[in-house]
């Protein structure tokens, strides 16, 4: 029984090391992408488990014994997307603590950010100017999160422990206690109209991609901010740079892009009213993201399905 791991950007060793210590029986093998034609991975009906970022079009079709693909990040559009993956071989969700707590920490720290006027704040120092700005009412505060799966419900319960007036926005109906639930294409507006500070953590899928462009921008009120911490995809840049450029919109917080590296000469960089962070807001952390896919791996040995597994259909 052996695990193919690929990925660009993540350490395989920490991942070995990672999955020794929950499956010590566990054959790891490194599979490069990009390398030369022929590398060896041993004998391909070897493997039974992929963890993979972004796999070459159609090649976890080589593996016939293949179980189970298992994610390296929160999303799957990387994987969803163009892959041509082996039909019946079920793509399973990461859902780490540790990606959940870095989202949480992320959108209650720019939250927070914006509801003090701590960007403005950091401007009057440089100018060693002594000013207080007015301090709102963090209970009249209004934030809407778009995506209420496992990490936008978890920051959405975080916020309302900050006694912060939290909406959610979802494809399907959800009920969360504290936050008040809109869903599918007829809540969307009601959702924008009444929010302040606008989250982001939507699944990337061909339904909300683009999502917020000009008409969805214009439904927010007058002085509203956008944080977006789920896929560039999401965003029509030019639509929300005219937002922010004609004063409708007060502010842009952004971890993820169209292009990533974000190019030196994209206007992100320079916009005044635009923070950038460079895809930070949650990190898969081999230590604790290996516990969850040696808990699928059992799960799969004791005859079980993994969980969560992707819906095609959906998306994510």
């Amino acid at each position: 029984m052996a695990l193919l791991f690929s990925s660009q950007t993540d350490d395989a060793d920490l991942w070995r090391d990672a999955l020794a210590d929950e499956l010590p029986d566990l054959d790891f093998r490194v599979w490069t992408p990009g390398g030369e034609e022929g590398e060896d991975i041993g004998d391909p009906a070897d493997i039974e488990y992929a963890l993979v970022g972004a796999p070459k079009k159609g090649a976890l079709k080589e593996f016939p014994n293949l179980k189970a693909i298992f994610s390296l990040g929160a999303g799957v559009d990387h994987l969803m997307v163009g892959r041509d993956l082996p039909r019946d071989v079920p793509v399973v969700r990461l859902v780490d603590p540790g990606l959940t707590r870095g989202i949480r920490e992320y959108v209650i720290y720019w939250v927070l950010h914006h509801h003090r006027h701590f960007g403005e704040y950091g401007r009057l120092v440089a100018e060693k100017r002594w000013r207080q700005l007015p301090q709102a009412d963090t209970r009249k505060k209004r934030v809407g999160i778009m995506g209420l799966g496992i990490l936008g419900a978890d920051a959405a319960a975080k916020l309302r422990a900050l006694e912060i007036d939290v909406a959610g926005w979802s494809r399907t109906p959800k009920d969360l206690e504290g936050v008040t639930g809109f869903h599918g294409a007829d809540g969307l507006g009601p959702f924008l109209e009444r929010t302040e500070i606008l989250v982001c953590l939507l699944p990337l899928t061909p339904e909300t991609e683009a999502i917020i462009n000009a008409d969805t921008l214009a439904r927010l009120p007058r002085g509203a901010v956008v944080i977006n911490a789920a896929r560039g995809g999401h965003v029509v840049d030019e639509d929300l740079l005219l937002a922010l450029d004609s004063g409708h919109l007060a502010a842009a917080t952004l971890d993820v892009f169209h292009t990533e590296p974000l190019p030196g000469d994209h206007p992100y960089w320079d916009h005044p009213k635009v923070t950038v962070t460079p895809h930070v807001a949650s990190l898969t952390v081999p230590a604790t993201a290996a516990e969850a896919v040696a808990a699928n791996i059992r799960r799969i040995r004791a005859g079980q399905p993994p969980e969560p597994i992707v819906d095609p259909e959906a998306g994510y």
